[in-house]
C-alpha cells in the first residue's frame, strides 16, 4: 500500500514531511460535530495544494471546493430558476457559499465528502459564525431551508491567511504547512537505478543541501541528477539547475561564496561518475541500469 506521502505526491503535493500522525488525530479521535482541519503555515497557495491533495488521497467520492476570493466562481451543476415569495417578489439567487455548503451537506448524507473552504480570511465575519454553527451543530441554514450534514461522512478543511474565529479554531485541528520540506531524507543510489559507485555523488549532494538548509524531494533530486548527467559541467551550471529544480531554494544562498567548495565537490563527483561508468538515471525507485 502506498504511504500517505506517496499518495499525496501522486495528487500534486510532494513533500518529505509526513502527515500520517495529524490525519490519525483528525479522523480517529472522538468528535461531537464535523471533523475540521485548519490548514495553516507559510506556504501560501501551497496550503491549497496540500488540502486538495489530502482530500484526493483519502479516496472520498466527493471533494467540493470554494475560494472566498474567487470573483467568478464556477456555475453549479444544477441552476435553479428564480423563485418568488408570497407577494410575488423575486428572490435573489443563492450565494456560491450557500450553494457549495448545501451540496456538501446533501452529499454527506450518503457518501464520504470533503468540503474545502479556501481564503477564509476574505469572508465576512458573519460567515465565520455560520461555519462554526455548521461544525458544532451539523446544519446550514439558507433562507427558510435547513440542510443537515452527516458528521460521520463530512470532513471540513479550512484555509486562512489569518487566525480563525476563536470558537471555530477551538473546534478544529491545526496542521502547519511549510514553504519547503523540513525533513531531510537519506537517499541511496539504488533508489534511482544506480550502483554503489554513485555513493560519493550522493554524499556530496547531501552535504551541499545540509549547508543550504534545504531538503530536496525525490522528484527534485531525480531531475538534478539528470541535469548532472546531461548538462551540468560547471558550478555555475549547477547553481542554475538547483534553483530551477528545487522549490523554495533562494538564489542568494546558492550563489554564496561559502557554498562554492561544496558546489565544486558535487560537480567533481558527477564528472568522476560519468567517466567510470555509463549511467541512466531515473526518478522511479527500483529501475535498473541498462547494460552497456
Amino acid at each position: 500500500m502506498p504511504s500517505l506521502r506517496e499518495k499525496m505526491a501522486e495528487n500534486g503535493f510532494e513533500s518529505n514531511d509526513d502527515y500520517e500522525f495529524q490525519l490519525r488525530c483528525l479522523l480517529e479521535s472522538p468528535a461531537k460535530g464535523i471533523r475540521t482541519l485548519n490548514v495553516t503555515g507559510e506556504g501560501e497557495r501551497r496550503k491549497t495544494a496540500f488540502a486538495n491533495a489530502l482530500a484526493r488521497s483519502l479516496d472520498f467520492p466527493h471533494v467540493l471546493y470554494h475560494d472566498f476570493t474567487d470573483q467568478s466562481p464556477p456555475l453549479p451543476d444544477v441552476i435553479l430558476p428564480p423563485s418568488r415569495d408570497e407577494l410575488g417578489r423575486e428572490e435573489p439567487p443563492i450565494e456560491p457559499l450557500d450553494q457549495i455548503v448545501s451540496e456538501a451537506c446533501a452529499q454527506s448524507e450518503g457518501d464520504p465528502t470533503v468540503l474545502i473552504l479556501d481564503q477564509l480570511h476574505a469572508a465576512d465575519f458573519r460567515e465565520h459564525i455560520r461555519i462554526h454553527r455548521l461544525v458544532s451543530s451539523c446544519y446550514w441554514d439558507i433562507r427558510d431551508g435547513r440542510y443537515f450534514a452527516n458528521p460521520r461522512h463530512l470532513l471540513l478543511f479550512l484555509i486562512s491567511e489569518e487566525p480563525l474565529y476563536h470558537a471555530l479554531q477551538k473546534e478544529s485541528f491545526r496542521v502547519w504547512i511549510n514553504r519547503v520540506s523540513e525533513r531531510h531524507l537519506h537517499y541511496r543510489p539504488d533508489e534511482f537505478g544506480l550502483s554503489p559507485v554513485a555513493q560519493p555523488l550522493f554524499d556530496a549532494i547531501a552535504q551541499l543541501f545540509l549547508a543550504l538548509d534545504a531538503a530536496p524531494t525525490r522528484s527534485e533530486l531525480a531531475r538534478i541528477l539528470s541535469d548532472l548527467q546531461l548538462h551540468v559541467r560547471t558550478t555555475e551550471h549547477l547553481q542554475l539547475s538547483l534553483f530551477g529544480r528545487t522549490e523554495g531554494l533562494e538564489r542568494a544562498a546558492i550563489a554564496s561564496p561559502e557554498h562554492q567548495p561544496l558546489l565544486a565537490s558535487v560537480v567533481e563527483a558527477a564528472q568522476k561518475l560519468l567517466v567510470t561508468e555509463h549511467i541512466e538515471l531515473s526518478g522511479s525507485p527500483g529501475r535498473k541500469r541498462d547494460p552497456d
